[in-house]
């Protein structure tokens, strides 16, 4: 039986904003995955948040009750789109084995992730749940003067990044040639995650990158794995899955100024690695790796 994710952002179809339509190569890739034998590992649903006229998320709720096994939340809103209903909806799908993927990007973009108790609180923002690290709470990129912290660059969009694999290298790392993932796609302010308090007997970091501006080291990836709870995934940006940073010819947003790179176009299997991160995020949130 096929593993069933749902995509979701935290926005409504807003054309010039980052949609679920411009999360289509995730959504074809995961759809392509196979099992030895040829067979689809994955049914992927993948929509924009639909609210019915309480407020709350229609497939959240379904979510809850158990039309999903895996919830890949894609916050790219800044107005805190979650409701408690919602909230309570995530609590109850992860309760009942739900795995769930969490991501974001700079400054408080998709700092509604922060209402989901212990896992949103290793999303770290400016004015809510900041790192807990003083000394990371300052500009990073220098580029757009309008995003502030956190805003770690890694490089520009279209371009790769190299990440360090944190030791013992978790499943979630692990590339399929056995070696440690080392390339993701790169992008001009990232945000910043982390394991908290709550959560250090239950989760770990298993990814650092590194700033191409400043050298600072920053958190790309958090796994969590608690007791009686789903797995869940915790990454710093959500444009290590866009269709812009797989491919900058797919078109951003026009609020989106930075000039892109190519080296994803130009630079042999430059997707691999990114690609076995997405694979290894359903493997390891299904339970199978």
């Amino acid at each position: 039986m096929r593993t069933r994710i749902l995509l979701k952002t935290t926005i409504g179809p807003v054309t010039d904003d980052w949609n679920i339509t411009r999360f289509s190569l995730l959504a074809e890739h995961l759809r392509g995955l196979t099992d030895p034998a040829g067979a689809s590992l994955y049914e992927v649903v993948a929509r924009d948040r639909i609210e019915h006229n309480q407020g709350h998320d229609t497939d959240l709720e379904q979510a809850a009750r158990g039309a999903y096994d895996q919830l890949w939340l894609i916050a790219v809103d800044a107005t805190g789109a979650l409701t408690q209903v919602d909230v309570g909806n995530i609590s109850r799908f992860r309760q009942s084995g739900g795995g769930i993927l969490l991501t974001r990007d700079h400054q408080d973009l998709g700092a509604c992730l922060t209402k989901l108790g212990a896992v949103g609180a290793t999303q770290f923002f400016q004015t809510v749940n900041p790192d807990p690290d003083a000394s990371r709470r300052c500009r990073d990129d220098t580029e757009t003067p309008s995003i502030n912290w956190p805003n770690f660059h890694s490089g520009s969009n279209g371009d790769l990044q190299t990440i360090d694999a944190v030791e013992p290298i978790h499943p979630l790392m692990r590339a399929i040639s056995g070696q440690a993932i080392r390339r993701l796609p790169a992008h001009p302010h990232e945000g910043a995650v982390g394991v908290p308090d709550a959560l250090q007997e239950s989760a770990r970091l298993v990814a650092r990158g590194r700033s191409a501006t400043t050298g600072a080291i920053f958190n790309i990836c958090v796994a969590v794995d608690e007791p009686g709870m789903g797995r869940a995934v915790s990454d710093s940006s959500f444009h290590h899955f866009c269709d812009y940073n797989w491919d900058p010819r797919k078109g951003c947003p026009s609020f989106v100024d930075e000039p892109p790179g190519d080296e994803v176009l130009s630079t042999p299997n430059a997707l691999d690695d990114v690609h076995s991160y997405v694979g290894n995020i359903a493997a390891w949130l299904a339970g199978n790796i």
